[in-house]
């Protein structure tokens, strides 16, 4: 036993276990309290509060870009052109937008970490907290409305974005919200969705972003009173504004419905930044009839020539999401309207091999992931976008089609033997064809 207890020594001081109080094992040498203390000390010195706290952070799972945010717009318009084709106008809103908000977040921690690192007394620390409550300049939470026809990229940016700034994301589907006290989901499960997303972790959650998907499912059904309630219409919208606003909402931890003996978790909705998405299918009329309701007088001819008829939703304002059906609060607390633009053939060509999760790439390493080789032609891809826009599917239909394609080579060649495999035009046409069918 002396003889193991002299082998356990400091590497700092050279003590040994019987002359300390403790020594801390690990990686094949030992350390002493009294060392490690000074060794902490000394970093502590030099790094300060940083890198402790950059520590915590990560052994917590926290991000970093929860409290600040190290990229410019641009950087983050470059981070989403590696996964979106295209939507150049929609990117830049998202990222001026996304940077506003997380950079409002930064500086009221700067604000309190500030604060938290003054020696002051308990009345002093109340009356400087007083006074900065009055002279600080709140920044108002910005939050977004994406619209654009299905299959475009809506999701996609807000996901994108998510994963770029690594925290708690969650997708909502507006249709299966309801007013409360009614059969459906009430608008407090959104905030369970980002909890779940965040492990439960309060303080990630409230700086995590939600996107809620088909907003114009919730539009107001009539503009005529009735003596009906619109539980999933204008009813939603009213139960939303104190999310979208910031409030402390009490949610219920598993979601579902609420009852007076669950336990609550209170949920600042401060600093969550909410992305709403729809397609808004029809709205184009009331852009074209809000635009040609202006142009009137003279040079109205010369005024309308500049209009490009085949993309209204460039020219979407506020009135025409009022006149579909949004009240006007919801359509306050949506600051940010961007657009989505119609994909073209060429914008669907590229999106089939360009981005870092390209549909060719993602089967490419499905068939190699089986020891199998594949190729495909160039005229099969053509037809895939071709298909895609005959059928008007849009982005989403590139999967289904490409599905279509593949399925029986998925099917047979695991296990075959053969270490190629190319796609031909005939092979694809013949899919394709039955494919077709089940549309018609």
């Amino acid at each position: 036993m002396s003889d193991k207890r002299k082998v356990d020594k400091c590497a700092f001081c050279g003590r040994t276990s019987d002359q300390v109080e403790m020594l801390l094992q690990g990686g094949g040498s030992s350390i002493c309290v009294d060392c490690a203390l000074r060794v902490s000390e000394y970093v502590h010195s030099i790094f300060g509060d940083e890198l402790f706290d950059e520590y915590r952070g990560a052994e917590s799972g926290k991000s970093a870009s929860c409290e600040t945010l190290n990229v410019t717009p641009k950087q983050i318009t470059a981070f989403l052109d590696q996964y979106v084709i295209g939507q150049d106008d929609a990117k830049k809103s998202l990222a001026v937008a996304v940077y506003n908000h997380y950079k409002r977040i930064g500086e009221a921690f700067s604000r309190r970490k500030a604060e938290a690192g003054k020696k002051k007394s308990g009345a002093q620390k109340v009356l400087d907290a007083e006074k900065s409550a009055l002279e600080a300049l709140e920044i108002e939470k910005s939050n977004i409305l994406l619209v654009g026809p299905t299959g475009t990229g809506k999701t996609l940016l807000a996901r994108t974005i998510a994963r770029m700034l690594n925290v708690p994301f969650a997708i909502v589907d507006a249709t299966v919200l309801t007013e409360a006290g009614y059969v459906g989901e009430d608008v407090e499960s959104i905030l369970s969705r980002l909890l779940q997303a965040a492990d439960y972790d309060v303080d990630r959650a409230e700086r995590g972003i939600v996107f809620i998907d088909e907003i114009d499912k919730i539009a107001r059904k009539s503009d005529n009173p009735s003596i009906t309630r619109d539980v999933s219409g204008e009813g939603v919208q009213q139960a939303m504004l104190k999310l979208l606003e910031g409030s402390i909402v009490n949610v219920p931890p598993a979601g579902g419905r609420k009852h007076p003996e669950q336990k609550m978790i209170p949920v600042n909705t401060t600093n969550i930044l909410f992305i709403c998405g729809g397609a808004f299918e029809g709205i184009e009329k009331r852009i074209a009839q809000r635009l040609n309701t202006r142009v009137v007088g003279y040079g109205a001819q010369e005024k309308k020539s500049h209009i490009d008829m085949d993309n209204l939703l460039r020219y979407i304002a506020p009135q025409d999401l009022r006149s579909y059906g949004l009240i006007p609060e919801i359509v306050g607390r949506l600051p940010i309207v961007t657009y989505l633009n119609p994909l073209d053939r060429d914008a669907l060509r590229r999106i089939l091999t360009e981005p870092k999760n390209a549909l060719v790439r993602q089967y490419v390493h499905l068939f190699e992931l089986d020891g199998v080789k594949l190729t495909i032609e160039d005229s099969v891809l053509d037809l895939i976008v071709d298909t895609a826009l005959k059928y008007k599917l849009g982005a989403r239909g590139l999967r289904s089609i490409c599905e279509a394609v593949m399925m029986d080579s998925m099917y047979d060649l695991p296990g075959s033997g053969r270490k190629t495999f190319k796609v031909t035009l005939e092979y694809a046409k013949e899919r394709i064809d039955r494919f077709a069918g089940t549309l018609s």
